[in-house]
């Protein structure tokens, strides 16, 4: 059962006219870790996801002189001797806070596959599981339990989700982040409220006690988040009308870069990870003015996310991810009007800022083509501890499945990548 908390939920609650209130019964039981004292780390992540595969080649690996390099020109960063694509100019002027990742060396070439093996370490259907995120994990990690907000938000895509973790740590989808999370004001009073809601609490309470469903269950916290995140203060943070023009147009006038503007909002008020989506990197064909308009979105929304979290004193505490789910072939291919490149997991490259990196730094070769990993070979499970050590969760720690299966949030046999650790 998909619970990921959409548009959908809120106009339910509207149209019953639910809205924010003190509530008691179920929604206090269900708040399972409320008892919880403390948060085991005060650092948050933001994964800028590219759908689809950006080429390494094209981006942050540029081969220039070699055949197949491609169209574009590398330009000097501020770090010396670092290269990256001419279509990162503001973000090469701040790769003294960043690290690029060219080892990147995965099992995964199809698309739907290597998203899930990039979002949760596990392969797909391994064990007879759904494996939580990092994003999920994220939240039930390092996220406030008594927070209204969700720890866990979406921006311009679906993630994947919490599995066996279940539905509390589900993230909050936001398909536009110009219109935020849209009606969360109900039409009655708050009298009129607290009756309905408490007829509510009182049926759900009955039929969890006559069939004791796991669904049921979900539901309940499923609505749970909407009234908490009604009754709430910071959904404020949602609405990006509150920012200077100014502000919103460094970030970029398009989804993505609104996108990562709200990112750095909810960040303000606490929320531990949010995912920012990117689509169109799937380039089979026209591979290169594709991948130029991308880098364009891309370089203002992630830049700017960079200096402001800088300026704010929130960059050494905030990891930010740049990543899609593999690389393209170093080969470009002739299939159609334009050239396009292909899936390629074996080299590829990943890019980390902040979260009190070592930055100003390559970490990871490929060979002369870019098609292959001659130094420090970096796979799923390596990528997925290094992004928990440096967020402060123990990717040893073993969860239990609602069964009392017990699984590691990392798979074992991770070589996490210490050069990244200050």
């Amino acid at each position: 059962m998909n619970m990921n908390f959409s548009r959908r939920d809120f106009l339910r609650l509207s149209g019953a006219g639910v809205m924010a209130t003190s509530l008691s019964g179920w929604m206090n039981v269900l708040a399972t870790r409320a008892a919880e004292t403390g948060l085991k780390s005060h650092k948050s992540c933001v994964l800028l996801w590219m759908d689809g595969g950006p080429s390494h080649k094209d981006t942050f690996d540029l081969k220039p002189g070699t055949p197949d390099a491609g169209e574009f020109n590398a330009i000097p960063t501020s770090v010396p001797g670092v290269q990256i694509s001419e279509h990162f100019p503001r973000l090469a002027k701040l790769m003294d806070h960043g690290a690029i990742l060219r080892g990147m060396s995965t099992s995964e070439g199809a698309h739907a596959r290597a998203k899930y093996n990039m979002h949760t370490g596990y392969r797909e259907g391994q064990g007879g599981l759904v494996y939580p995120s990092i994003g999920s994990i994220a939240a039930a990690e390092l996220g406030d339990p008594k927070t209204p907000m969700p720890n866990f938000v979406s921006i311009g895509a679906r993630s994947f989700g919490s599995g066996f973790l279940g539905p509390r740590y589900q993230p909050l989808t936001i398909s536009n982040p110009a219109k935020g999370v849209e009606n969360l004001k109900a039409a009655v009073s708050d009298g009129e409220f607290n009756e309905r809601i408490g007829l509510l609490e009182e049926m759900e309470v009955g039929f969890y006690k006559d069939y004791k469903a796991s669904s049921i269950e979900a539901h309940q916290t499923t609505y749970q988040r909407a009234v908490d995140l009604m009754k709430s203060k910071e959904i404020k943070a949602f609405d990006l009308s509150q920012e200077p023009e100014k502000v919103r147009g460094d970030y970029g006038n398009d989804p993505f870069g609104q996108g990562c503007l709200l990112a750095r909002r909810l960040l303000e008020v606490g929320v531990r990870f949010v995912e920012v989506s990117l689509g169109g990197w799937d380039t089979h064909q026209d591979n290169f003015d594709k991948v130029k308009s991308l880098s364009s979105k891309v370089d203002p929304g992630m830049s700017a996310l960079i200096s402001d979290l800088k300026a704010r004193g929130m960059l050494d505490d905030t990891l930010i991810i740049w990543m899609g789910e593999f690389g393209r072939t170093p080969k470009i291919n002739n299939k159609g009007a334009k050239p396009g490149r292909d899936h390629y997991p074996r080299a590829w490259s990943t890019v980390l800022f902040g979260g009190g990196i070592k930055g100003g730094q390559v970490i990871g070769k490929t060979d002369k083509e870019g098609a292959n990993v001659e130094e420090r070979k970096v796979s799923t499970i390596d990528f997925m501890a290094t992004v928990c050590t440096i967020l402060g969760i123990d990717h040893n720690k073993v969860n239990q499945t609602p069964i009392g299966r017990p699984i590691r949030i990392v798979d074992k046999g991770a070589n996490p990548v210490k050069e990244l650790l200050g």
